[in-house]
């Protein structure tokens, strides 16, 4: 007698992944813990709320930023509690500082495209975590289990513009074309470069509906022969459903869909069922 395997339920794998995203998001550096992001790109020494010490640019090119606290401000850089000042390297150095404000707040340094640098503050017992019910989501939908192409191009750039930017729009390089047909239209998409995989920013005819207004996220990974599955029933929220203090990237125009996309994570609900935030 032969065991037999038997393929695993896809509904089932995603109810896993969408536990794992509820865990995810209530973890210490978890989209639900940030409290604040402030840039730091004044000469002149300044607070950030609720961190302690006033923070500082380094010189230009220089990883990360200067803080300055006294011993009873009780900031803590790489185990050591400052005491006048010290050095937070940025998450862009092969060496990034560790910040501890208190058993609960914790920091990071972050750096954006103009080599500036800002103080990011998480805390375990954020508003957000504390009144965190639930991530909604559709049912899993074969339909939207969609097999495209994956087509590599050098030098092609999309223009986008992030949530906070007012308007402001950037370039930004893309590895190439996702093409594919469904319903007898055919889509172009452009995703942009997330580590070994691609990000697929995108908005559909429930954004602002029945879905987060913003939008949502798709990562995805082509195949060696080319092709891409895109599984919109693992589309995810961006981190600003979770917490104001993110920044997200609008959909790209070629992204944003005409149709409904009736798969994938919807709004982040409170314990009580509500909308934890609204846009």
């Amino acid at each position: 007698m032969t065991d037999t395997v038997t393929p695993a339920d896809p509904a089932a794998l995603l109810d896993t992944f969408h536990s794992r995203r509820e865990l995810s998001v209530v973890q210490p550096t978890g989209n639900l813990a940030l409290v604040n992001t402030q840039w730091i790109t004044d000469a002149a020494p300044q607070p950030v709320w609720a961190a302690a010490g006033v923070w500082s640019p380094l010189p230009a090119g220089e990883s990360g930023l200067k803080v300055a606290a006294s011993a009873s401000d009780g900031v803590i850089v790489d185990g050591v509690v400052v005491d006048g000042e010290a050095i937070v390297r940025g998450k862009d150095s092969d060496t990034p500082s560790t910040i501890a404000f208190s058993d609960t707040v914790t920091g990071t340094v972050i750096a954006n495209e103009a080599g500036e640098y800002g103080l990011r503050v998480w805390d375990t017992k954020s508003e957000g975590i504390q009144e965190f019910g639930s991530i909604d989501a559709y049912r899993y939908d074969p339909d939207w289990v969609i097999q495209a192409t994956f087509t590599p191009v050098e030098g092609l750039s999309v223009g986008f513009e992030h949530l906070k930017d007012e308007g402001a729009s950037r370039e930004k390089a893309i590895p190439g074309e996702i093409t594919f047909q469904k319903d007898g239209v055919d889509y172009n998409l452009a995703a942009f470069k997330a580590g070994r995989a691609l990000q697929l920013v995108f908005s559909d005819a429930t954004s602002g509906t029945d879905t987060y207004s913003v939008g949502r996220f798709l990562f995805v990974a082509p195949n060696a022969d080319g092709t891409i599955t895109l599984d919109f029933n693992r589309a995810i929220l961006p981190p600003c459903a979770f917490s104001y203090a993110f920044n997200c990237p609008m959909p790209p125009l070629q992204n944003r869909f005409t149709v409904r996309i009736e798969a994938g994570e919807k709004n982040v609900l409170k314990k009580d069922g509500s909308l934890l935030h609204e846009f």
